[in-house]
């Protein structure tokens, strides 16, 4: 089964029984707004870079039932005229959101979607799937890029990823700042750079090392990477290629780098950086690979190892310490009425209305927090912390900026869509934006997000109606 062919079964069982309720009731033209946000941050980070938009509209707009599906979905015993209903199914719905790439925070408003109540139901676990995934990935590889600096920072995790997850996470590295990809179907699907060099296999394959080195350097004399740890890193690998590296020089040529997989990085590195420079080759280029992430890359840099790029494979793509980022999906308003889901946890209690995001600006650029407010309202003078409303702070002097755009009209795409490169540029000016002290590894700062005044009053009215209720 091919899944461009069954959009609509990207799903979960549950939305489908949901909305033939829906529809059995009665409700299926009720309108409603569901809103997508997350509310903590990965990786004990202070951000998450917003990513997979670009691949979540495109689904949304082809989001139709075909005749295998609605066999199948009869064959589970669904009723004969929801099964009719759904046959001339499209997402017609309505969609608010940042651009790809936008630096985004907890307990705010990611994305709203607004249409009938079974549209907005039924995309659910398609929206939840893409953009917690991709938002994920890209925070990762942002957080890779930050320590990196200027150094190229290479995905290489196709091969440990989750199964055909791995294209969307080669895709969401580049948004977060990875330079390219050695995927080469990511790369052919989203216009990103392909990159390779060789396995220990192809050194394997031949009787000797040299010998291996000099045919990859016949074949690719002016992209010519060697893998040196196959046998010995210094002893052998090393000598080897700076022979292959003046055979080169030789032939008009120069030989591009060196790659190590292995061993300490730190000390082989700045060992074979010594050997290189005193062969006259300090133009080589090191790299590295080997369950890096961003900690054993920082730790690598403050250990000043000579190392010029960093292949990230395992630790990127899988997310390795944090496998899921907590994004959720609430209903917060059905026939314009607000609602809100009550939680004995405070901090599980949504927000409820239709709502828009503001970022508040210091006045030096850098972003100073983020207030949530309805729709309706036009002005944000004050933001209220969303658990202690005695902590608020008067907003009305700073500048401001809206961050969710109409991005979908009745099933339309209403936005351009940038490429994984064009969104890369976009996370990394709005980074440069973020106070470092919120970017920060260890205990980071937490970012402000607030509510306007009449948010919070909303939200207290319905919870005070739902403890009333509780008691009755």
């Amino acid at each position: 089964m091919s899944l461009l062919d069954h959009k609509a079964l990207y799903t979960d069982f549950y939305e489908l029984t949901m909305a033939q309720g829906y529809f059995l009731s009665g409700r299926s033209e009720a309108t409603a707004s569901f809103d997508y946000f997350f509310r903590k941050n990965p990786f004990d980070g202070g951000y998450v870079i917003f990513a997979g938009l670009s691949d979540l509209l495109p689904y949304l707009e082809n989001f139709t039932f075909n005749k295998e599906d609605i066999e199948y979905l009869d064959s589970l015993g669904f009723n004969k005229e929801f099964l009719g209903y759904l046959k001339n199914f499209q997402f017609k719905g309505e969609i608010f959101a940042p651009k790809e790439g936008e630096v985004v925070f907890p307990t705010e408003t990611v994305v709203r979607v607004k249409g009938n109540i079974i549209e907005t139901q039924i995309v659910e676990t398609l929206l939840l799937n893409i953009l917690n995934f991709e938002s994920l990935i890209a925070t990762k590889a942002s957080r890779i890029r930050q320590v990196a600096g200027d150094r190229k920072f290479i995905d290489f995790g196709l091969r440990r990823s989750q199964g055909w997850g791995g294209i969307q996470a080669s895709k969401a590295s580049i948004v977060g700042g990875a330079d390219a990809t050695s995927n080469v179907y990511a790369a052919y699907e989203y216009g990103i750079e392909p990159s390779g060099t060789q396995a220990h296999s192809w050194i394997q394959s031949f009787d000797d090392e040299l010998t291996a080195f000099r045919q990859f350097a016949e074949f690719y004399p002016d992209n010519c990477v060697l893998l040196v740890d196959t046998y010995n890193t210094l002893n052998s690998g090393v000598p080897n290629a700076i022979k292959v590296g003046k055979e080169l020089e030789k032939k008009g040529h120069k030989l591009l780098g060196i790659r190590l997989d292995s061993g300490d990085l730190a000390y082989l590195s700045r060992k074979a950086r010594k050997m290189l420079d005193d062969a006259g080759l300090k133009y080589v280029k090191i790299a590295a690979s080997n369950q890096l992430d961003e900690y054993l890359i920082k730790s690598l840099i403050d250990q000043e190892a000579p190392i010029d790029l960093f292949g990230v494979g395992t630790r990127l793509v899988t997310a390795y310490d944090c496998p899921a980022l907590d994004g959720v999906y609430k209903l917060s308003m059905i026939n314009n009425r607000p609602k809100l889901k009550v939680s004995e946890n405070i901090t599980k209690v949504n927000l409820p209305g239709v709502k828009k995001v503001m970022r508040v600006y210091h006045n030096e650029g850098y972003f100073y927090g983020d207030g949530v407010m309805l729709d309706t309202e036009d002005e944000l003078t004050k933001i209220f912390h969303p658990h202690f409303p005695e902590k608020n702070v008067d907003v009305s002097q700073f500048k401001k900026e809206e961050i969710l755009h109409k991005v979908m009209e009745k099933g339309k795409i209403k936005a351009d869509l940038p490429s994984p490169n064009e969104s890369a540029q976009y996370a990394k000016q709005r980074l440069s934006q973020l106070q470092k002290e919120h970017r920060r590894f260890e205990n980071p700062h937490i970012y402000k997000v607030g509510l306007s005044e009449k948010l919070m009053n909303t939200r207290n009215e319905l919870l005070n109606i739902a403890k009333k209720s509780e008691v009755q």
